[in-house]
């Protein structure tokens, strides 16, 4: 999966990847060469005292190295250029999925672990990426290239790499093989403390009501604890790894030197070639090392990446036509036909042979029980969700038929709970048009009685909203949400229950502000007060998911019994 990813978002990325590659080659080449150079100097320089050899070749040591560190940084500014972009692509990607998922993907995955995913797990292959192309692409070139150039100053001091080359690599795989399910533990518990914190962050003034501090404070305690636990198993093997590497490079050099040494006694070897071989056996071993360090990263972005793809390969439930439709030419009417609606693993449908029409210029309003499907017909019409059977069209066509920006454009949604963004007023209220002027937003607030409070902030317009709206009251979030569809200037106004926190006369000069406003528009409004909704034009009963009656207000108090 991690090589999947890799090849996917790095194709865009192909020749900054050659440059990067040949630019590593050449640095390493030079690293390489140094050595053979040093060992000229020894035999043929310092040896003879000949100090003119000795300048010569050092000044050419001395334009490789320049060349070296050139290309080395060269190399490790295009690969961590190519890096910091591959993590903004993966976020990316990751975001554009998530915002087509309905909310049966959203409850699949979770908000915690979605978060930990864009952030965390992209993190790890972005991690992964910049040390491959930074330390793990010269690695080979650095081990093939010293072992020959090893072969070359002698055969018989070279068979020690035959011993200390495989066992490196035993060691390595060893390690590795049980660190790859703890850094799967690692995710899922990072997940879950995200989760706790979470609940915790939003739930506070819940916890702080009820003085359960203490009980949250051991559930964070006990998620940090399992999240340390696994991190400190790795840790364990992490710090076994580099002890594991230093210890074969020590014994590697310690035999050479022994054996080189008689090599030299018995004339068979010069001293510059011993110099230049423990030179190679230690670049071949700390080239391995480098490997070692990179495939302690390599398990946990292999999981990371699982992680990922798993978001970018859901497909959403809630999938676009592949042939969209435009605008029905009935802009404005909605229409339910015999529609049901199950949610996932349900016994029994929320909805049952749901049946009305909502006309433009009409107020319909909903009401029911708690659980009756009021919230659920409003949530169909978007299609935040799709109806299981039967039919639902806005305007004259199947809203699964529909383009959604045109079925966006068509519908303006106050949910139960609605939610304001971290901004100001007017960005806000621009949510769904960009282009509205400030006189418009200033008539939206006046028809949502939300001009008053608006006039008394210092800034008016441009005074700060904090994430969620939480620095305005209940009242005056719902007011400015319903400004914000006011805004939006839709065909079809949706008010689920939006009118809950204002009080009895503030809901009046609003509705009455709204009838006058809104006259050629579709609405639908979903209320829990009588008040609210008895001059609507019609009004559907729900009791368990059925419509028990439709009619005036006048007409369901003679009428209708529930």
């Amino acid at each position: 999966m991690l090589i999947r990813l890799l090849r996917e978002y790095l194709r865009p990325y192909r020749k900054p990847l050659g440059l990067v590659l040949l630019l590593q080659l050449a640095q390493t080449l030079a690293t390489l060469y140094l050595p053979t150079l040093n060992a000229d100097i020894i035999d043929r320089g310092v040896i003879p005292h000949d100090t003119g050899y000795i300048m010569r070749i050092g000044g050419v040591m001395l334009g490789i190295t320049l060349a070296q560190i050139v290309c080395a940084v060269a190399a490790v500014y295009f690969g961590a250029k190519v890096a910091m972009a591959l993590g903004r692509d993966v976020r990316r990607g990751i975001f554009s999925r998530v915002q087509q998922f309905s909310d049966r993907e959203m409850n699949h995955f979770g908000t915690p672990s979605l978060i930990t995913r864009t952030t965390n797990d992209v993190q790890q292959v972005q991690m992964l990426a910049i040390m491959t192309f930074t330390l793990l692409v010269s690695a080979p070139i650095m081990c093939v290239g010293g072992i020959i150039l090893a072969l070359n100053q002698d055969v018989k001091l070279s068979s020690l790499l035959v011993v200390s080359v495989p066992l490196l690599g035993i060691i390595v795989t060893l390690i590795i093989s049980r660190m790859r399910p703890l850094f799967r533990q690692m995710q899922d518990r990072l997940d879950n403390i995200n989760r706790v914190l979470r609940e915790q962050i939003t739930g506070v003034r819940v916890i702080r009501a009820f003085v359960r501090d203490p009980h949250e404070t051991e559930r964070f305690d006990a998620a940090s604890g399992q999240l340390f636990d696994v991190s400190l198993g790795a840790g364990k093997l992490m710090a076994l790894m580099f002890p594991s590497v230093m210890l074969v490079l020590n014994l590697s050099t310690t035999a050479v030197v022994w054996f080189g040494g008689h090599l030299i006694a018995d004339g068979s070897m010069q001293i510059g070639s011993l110099t230049a071989f423990i030179t190679y056996l230690a670049q071949i071993l700390t080239s391995v090392m480098m490997a070692t360090f990179m495939f302690m990263l390599v398990p946990r972005a292999e999981v990371s990446s699982e992680r990922i793809m798993e978001v970018i390969d859901t497909e959403p439930a809630l999938a676009a036509p592949v042939t969209a439709l435009p605008v029905g030419p009935r802009p404005g009417q909605v229409d339910l036909r015999g529609v049901e609606f199950r949610y996932p693993g349900a016994e029994q449908p929320v909805l049952h042979d749901i049946t009305l029409t909502a006309l433009p210029g009409q107020t319909t309003a909903i009401i029911g029980g708690t659980g009756a499907g009021k919230t659920t017909i409003v949530n169909l019409i978007p299609r935040l969700l799709d109806v299981t059977k039967g039919s639902l069209s806005v305007g004259g066509v199947d809203v699964r038929d529909l383009d959604p920006a045109v079925l966006s454009k068509s519908v303006g949604l106050v949910p139960q709970k609605p939610y304001l963004f971290s901004g100001t007023i007017a960005t806000n209220l621009r949510y769904g048009n960009q282009h509205a002027t400030d006189a418009e937003l200033w008539r939206a607030l006046e028809i949502a009685q939300a001009r008053d409070f608006v006039e008394r902030m210092p800034d008016g317009l441009d005074s700060p909203i904090a994430q969620g709206g939480t620095n305005v009251s209940g009242g005056q979030r719902q007011r400015l949400a319903i400004a914000r569809a006011l805004v939006h200037t839709p065909d079809v106004y949706l008010f689920d229950d939006s009118f809950s926190a204002l009080d009895y006369a503030t809901d009046a000069r609003l509705r009455a502000a709204l009838a006058t406003e809104v006259s050629g528009a579709t609405v639908i409004v979903v209320a829990q007060r009588v008040s609210t909704i008895r001059n609507a034009d019609q009004i559907v009963v729900l009791d368990a998911g059925r419509v028990v009656a439709t009619g005036t207000h006048a007409e369901l108090m003679d009428t209708s019994e529930t």
